[in-house]
C-alpha cells in the first residue's frame, strides 16, 4: 500500500460523533468526489475503508445509502458509488444549502463550517475524496483537486484561514490546491486527525536529514583524502626529480628531513609526518618545506 492509502486508512478510523462534524465531512467528500450534479453524485475510490465510511455518513445524515456499490465486494480495485433517485439528490442539495434546479455551480457554504471541528472534518472529507500526499521518504507534497473552480478558490480562503498557505495550479479539468512544505503537510495531516502519519512523516524527516549528513561527512572526507593524495604526489614528483638531479642533500638538513619523510611515507598526511620528524614539526611548518622543495624543483626543470 501507499504512504497515501495509509494515510486515508488512518483518517477513516476516526470516530465519527458530532453530528456538525459527520455532515462537514460529508460535504467535503462531495465537493471533491468525481461527480457532484443535480443527476448523480459519483465517487470513486481504491480505498475500501473510505467507500465503508462514505456509506456510514450516508446513513447518518439521510437514513440510507448509494444507490449502487459496483466493486466494494472484490478484494482490489476501484469502487463506484452512485447516488441517483431524484429524492435522494434533492435531499443533498437541501441538506447543503443548494438549489437542485437551474446550472449548479458550486460554492462552499460557509455557515455548515463555523467550528474549528467542523472545517477539520470537512478537509478530511476533501482529502479523502480529492486528496493525495506522496511518500515522504521520496519528498514532500499534498494536494487536494476538484473539478470546482470556486470551490478551490474558497477552499484555499478557508485553508489561509485555518492557518495553511497552499499553492494553487491547474491541472487540465481539475483545480489543486498543494502543499511541498514537510512542516507544514504534518500539520495538515495532524489537523485532518491522521496524527500517527505525521509522526511517521516526521521520522522519515529526520532519516533522511541523517543519511544527507552521512552522505556530505563522507564526500567532505572522500574529497580531503583525494586533495591530500594529490598534494602527496606532487611533492613526491618534485623530490624524486631532485633526488635525480643530484640536488637533494645540498638542500640543507630541514628540507633534506622533510624530503625523506616524505619519501618515506608517501600516503601520510601532513600532520603525521610533522609528528615523525625530529624535532617534531607543526603542521603549517613542514606543509612551508615541502612547499619549498616544490619551488626549487619547479626551478631546476626551468634551467
Amino acid at each position: 500500500m501507499s504512504f497515501s492509502s495509509d494515510v486515508k486508512g488512518e483518517l477513516c478510523r476516526q470516530p465519527m460523533q458530532k453530528k456538525c462534524c459527520q455532515a462537514a465531512e460529508l460535504y467535503g467528500i462531495l465537493l471533491y468526489c468525481n461527480t457532484f450534479s443535480k443527476d448523480e453524485v459519483r465517487l470513486v475510490t481504491e480505498s475500501r475503508p473510505f467507500a465503508q465510511r462514505a456509506e456510514k455518513l450516508f446513513q447518518r445524515a439521510f437514513s440510507w445509502g448509494f444507490d449502487r456499490a459496483d466493486g466494494l465486494e472484490a478484494d482490489s480495485g476501484k469502487v463506484t458509488l452512485r447516488i441517483l433517485d431524484p429524492a435522494k439528490l434533492e435531499a443533498i442539495f437541501d441538506r447543503f444549502g443548494y438549489e437542485r434546479g437551474g446550472v449548479l455551480a458550486h460554492h462552499v457554504n460557509l455557515s455548515l463550517l463555523e467550528q474549528d471541528c467542523c472545517r477539520a472534518a470537512f478537509m478530511r472529507g476533501a482529502f479523502l475524496a480529492g486528496g493525495s500526499v506522496t511518500d515522504p521518504r521520496k519528498h514532500y507534497h499534498l494536494e487536494l483537486c476538484t473539478s470546482h473552480y470556486n470551490v478551490s478558490n474558497e477552499v484555499v480562503s478557508l485553508l489561509y484561514e485555518m492557518g495553511f498557505a497552499p499553492g494553487r495550479s491547474r491541472r487540465g479539468g481539475s483545480y489543486v490546491c498543494y502543499f511541498k512544505q514537510s512542516e507544514t503537510v504534518e500539520d495538515l495531516l495532524t489537523t485532518l486527525g491522521a496524527r500517527l502519519s505525521a509522526m511517521e512523516m516526521m521520522n522519515a524527516k529526520v532519516e533522511k536529514d541523517m543519511r544527507n549528513a552521512v552522505n556530505r561527512k563522507v564526500n567532505c572526507d572522500t574529497a580531503n583524502v583525494e586533495k591530500t593524495v594529490n598534494a602527496a604526489q606532487v611533492q613526491l614528483d618534485a623530490i624524486r626529480r631532485l633526488e635525480a638531479a643530484g640536488g637533494l642533500e645540498a638542500l640543507g638538513d630541514k628540507l633534506c628531513q622533510a624530503a625523506r619523510l616524505r619519501l618515506e611515507y608517501p600516503e601520510a598526511s601532513l600532520a603525521e609526518l610533522a609528528a615523525l620528524a625530529t624535532p617534531p614539526l607543526t603542521k603549517s611548518g613542514l606543509s612551508h618545506r615541502l612547499r619549498k622543495l616544490c619551488e626549487i624543483a619547479g626551478e631546476v626543470d626551468s634551467r
